[in-house]
Formats: structure tokens, sequence, C-alpha cells
């Protein structure tokens, strides 16, 4: 597998390419947006690493391009500094599939690439065709795209699996650890990345978003009319 790190502190970069390089990854570092952009555009890569703060466009900023171009599917991993919580929802929103959080174990951010590489080759040997409908949301699996109303609603990678996840399982619930391990993959993890993920499909939805907070419990996605707060 093909990692492109960009960071521009030396010292961070090259510890993090000696561990990936360990366990038997390739890897390229850069030290700016800017290069990193150009490197996914020349190369093969298969996941990037990105500092949120670096010259030539910020780790968010070259996050967005990504799921703007060609490149959409990529998986990207966000580092982010220690308590910058602002950062990290940022980040999520942008796409990101994961974040690590400044100072980091070396190890656990190892073992974070190889699970959404896990997740990301798994989701691409899946057959996906057909279409999952509740209401006036249609997830079309192929096309990876939502309509509410007939309309187009834009959605992040992540987002789209988590709905696929609710439509597959209405009327269940499930805890924030298990959305973070069925969803995403990771047997660990911060459950935070969950609730943001909730809040920005609710919002996306609008009305016709069926998720439920089940107190104390977790989310579901309800075939019946809501009858909880939909706040979480």
């Amino acid at each position: 597998m093909n990692i492109l790190v960009a960071d521009d502190d030396p010292v961070v970069a090259d510890v993090v390419r000696r561990y990936l390089e360990r366990d038997g990854m390739q890897v390229v570092v850069v030290g700016s947006g800017s290069a990193a952009l150009d490197e996914i555009e020349r190369s093969r890569v298969d996941l990037a690493i990105l500092d949120v703060m670096m010259p030539g466009g910020n780790g968010i900023d070259v996050c967005r391009n990504i799921r703007r171009g060609v490149h959409g599917d990529l998986p990207v991993i966000m580092l982010t500094a220690l308590g910058e919580a602002e950062d990290r929802v940022l980040g999520l929103e942008s796409g990101a599939d994961d974040y690590v959080a400044k100072p980091f174990s070396p190890r656990e951010l190892s073992l974070r690439v190889q699970s959404v590489l896990r997740r990301s080759t798994a989701a691409a040997a899946e057959p996906v065709r057909g279409t999952l409908t509740d209401g006036d949301v249609v997830a079309d699996l192929a096309a990876r795209e939502v309509r509410v109303c007939e309309h187009a609603v834009s959605t992040t990678k992540r987002e789209f699996d988590l709905l696929v996840f609710f439509l597959r399982n209405p009327d269940t619930v499930f805890a924030r650890d298990e959305l973070l391990e069925r969803v995403w993959g990771w047997k660990f993890g911060d459950l935070s990345t969950v609730t943001v993920h909730i809040k920005r499909l609710r919002a996306k939805l609008g009305d016709a978003a069926r998720i439920e907070t089940v107190w104390g419990r977790g989310y579901r996605w309800s075939t019946r009319p809501d009858t909880d707060d939909p706040s979480a």
C-alpha cells in the first residue's frame, strides 16, 4: 500500500514514515498541502495522512479538494492538535475518515491506517446495486448518492455509509461504540466521531431524518413517526 504523509514537522513525519514502513507500507513524505495535492495527482496513493496545520493549504482544505476531485474516495486520516475539538469536527466535516490527535502513539496511528485501509478495501470489493428507501429518503448504492423528496443531498463517504447502515437496520438501537465498529470498522476511537456524523446527517436530511436518540442507549432509524427528541 502507498501512503502519503503530509506534515511540515520533519520529526513527526520521519517517525510516522518509519512505523508505516516497518508494517510493509510504501511511504512518501511531503511538507505542504500543495505538495500533497500534486503527489496525489501524479502518483498512486492508497491513503493520505494530513496534518491540519501546514503551509501551502492546511489539511482540512486539502481534504475538501480531494473529496471534490477525481480521487474523491481516497481514504484520509487527519492529524490534529491535542484538545482542538474544532479542528477535529472540521476535519470530519471535510470528509476525513479518521483523525488522530497530537501527540499520538505512532503504533496507534499505524493501527488506524490499517483499519481504514481494510474498510476501504472491503467497501470497494462489496457489490453495490439497487437503492434503499424509507419515506422521502432514497440511497442509491451504486452511485453513492442520496435524494430527499427527489432532490440530491450531498453527503461525505462516511455520512453515506452511516445512512445506509441505518436503512438496512431500521428500528434497532445501536450504541455509539457499536456504530463506530460496524460503520467505521474501528474497535477503538473517540465516540464523539459518531455524534458529529449523526448531527451532520440529521441536518442534511432535514425533516426526512428518522434518526432518533434513545437516551442512555444510542441511536436508531425509526420507521415510525418520530417520538423522541432528535438532539444528540
